[in-house]
């Protein structure tokens, strides 16, 4: 099973606010946000797959090359 984080675990592996990442889980597509956060709700919370994040990371990361 796939390492499941908070959202304050999240923001602090990013080394962000927990309201920078709230935002990014959002499509906002002025922000060039067209790629939000992968999250899931579960019951009303906020969560996160680790994998999901890491592959979220490289595409960003190749995008911005």
């Amino acid at each position: 099973m796939p390492e499941i984080l908070t959202i304050d675990e999240l923001a602090a592996i990013l080394k962000m606010t927990r309201s920078q990442v709230y935002t990014m889980t959002r499509k906002r597509a002025r922000a060039r946000m067209e790629h939000p956060l992968p999250v899931l709700r579960i019951n009303g919370n906020i969560r996160f797959r680790r994998t999901d994040i890491e592959e979220w990371l490289e595409k960003s990361a190749k995008e911005a090359a």
